[in-house]
């Protein structure tokens, strides 16, 4: 009885070792399905690390090479994800497999844009600038709202949210960029958003857009907002925001509020504008207000600037370093968009009605750099 079980047991063993290894090797199946569907994404953390996500229907494990190498190593990941660390700025061509077996998968790449600060891709000219404009962190007879200074290491999304794509007709405007996460950067205390030539959903640019919606929303007060601009033509960054209603009422009727636009190129980097969008019942048109100013000497890149707002039931003033160039009376009926709660958009546009397109004297990649966004509100 003794031996007869030994036996089947050892018999047991040996039927399991084989099944592992039959489930450990690929079905080289000439006639297998390649897997379908396969999409590559990736994600930027800082400015070298990027984890890259690969899915695709019936696929039984990925491989990746990263394009930074010769002759690399492919590397295995079984549930798509994976990530790699850059040494050097660049581009580089991504390749993901999505494998029925060895010798049956389906293929797809996306080029990866890396641009480590002061890098070989600037030129090394890209330094956050050191001096330029500031606020004070408190003002009398208002209280602190809310503010972000961007410390950390990482976007901080309770607040904020990433808007991806395109949009509709490039957000209304015929821009050139696909907007993603990977292009904005927390570093030393400062949020930087940066536009690069690289192609991404179809479009030959990339760029950031990120909003406080169903967030932060506020009603009156002073908004400083501490930045310094990218340049060049077809470059488009903009501080603004947009009544809460948006959902429900669309655009122009939620209102538009641009604290800071500036549509760069030779002889435009010097000169932001602040204008007002809304919708005019009672001509039932579409209506805008707005104005510029123009620095005395240098361009908005060279230094940290303020743009502030500063808003009431009666009036919205704009300023550049404490100085007013824009206001506006919100009294009349036709205004009552701007009687109501608003939330933040930073983003930097590729192209686009307002600025044109880039050109040869377009230099990539550009960046919009913001030490802080602070909201006051009166005491109560």
């Amino acid at each position: 009885m003794n031996n007869y079980n030994m036996k089947k047991n050892l018999l047991m063993v040996c039927l399991c070792l084989l099944v592992v290894m039959a489930c450990g090797e690929d079905n080289d199946d000439p006639e297998a399905m390649a897997p379908s569907g396969l999409e590559l994404n990736y994600t930027l953390s800082g400015s070298d690390n990027v984890t890259f996500t690969a899915t695709a229907q019936n696929a039984n494990y990925f491989t990746f090479q990263f394009g930074d190498k010769e002759n690399e190593p492919i590397t295995r990941a079984d549930n798509g994800i994976v990530s790699h660390t850059y040494g050097a700025p660049g581009k580089y061509e991504v390749i993901a497999r999505a494998h029925a077996s060895s010798t049956v998968f389906s293929e797809t790449s996306v080029t990866v844009e890396i641009t480590l600060p002061g890098g070989e891709d600037d030129g090394g000219d890209f330094q956050i600038p050191t001096t330029g404009y500031s606020t004070p962190e408190s003002y009398e007879g208002m209280t602190l709202a809310w503010k972000d200074e961007f410390d950390g290491d990482a976007l901080n999304e309770s607040d904020w949210t990433f808007e991806m794509g395109n949009g509709d007709n490039g957000w209304g405007n015929q821009e050139l960029q696909y907007y993603q996460k990977n292009n904005t950067t927390v570093k030393d205390g400062m949020l930087i958003i940066e536009a690069r030539k690289e192609s991404q959903g179809g479009y030959d640019y990339t760029s950031s857009r990120i909003i406080t919606k169903g967030k932060k929303s506020f009603k009156y007060g002073r908004v400083d907002i501490r930045a310094a601009l990218p340049q060049g033509q077809g470059i488009w960054p903009a501080l603004w925001m947009l009544g809460s209603n948006y959902d429900d009422v669309s655009w122009p009727r939620c209102g538009e509020i641009d604290i800071m636009e500036m549509v760069g190129g030779e002889g435009k980097d010097n000169t932001v504008y602040s204008t007002l969008h809304w919708y005019a019942e009672s001509k039932e048109i579409k209506a805008d207000y707005g104005q510029s100013t123009t620095l005395s000497s240098g361009i908005f890149a060279d230094e940290f600037h303020v743009f502030s707002l500063v808003w009431d039931a009666e009036k919205i003033v704009s300023y550049v370093d404490d100085k007013q160039f824009f206001v506006i009376d919100i009294t009349p009926d036709d205004l009552s968009e701007f009687h109501q709660n608003f939330f933040f958009i930073f983003n930097v546009a590729v192209g686009g009605l307002w600025p044109g397109s880039p050109n040869a004297t377009t230099n990539f990649p550009q960046r919009m750099v913001v030490d802080y966004v602070r909201v006051f509100q009166k005491e109560k």
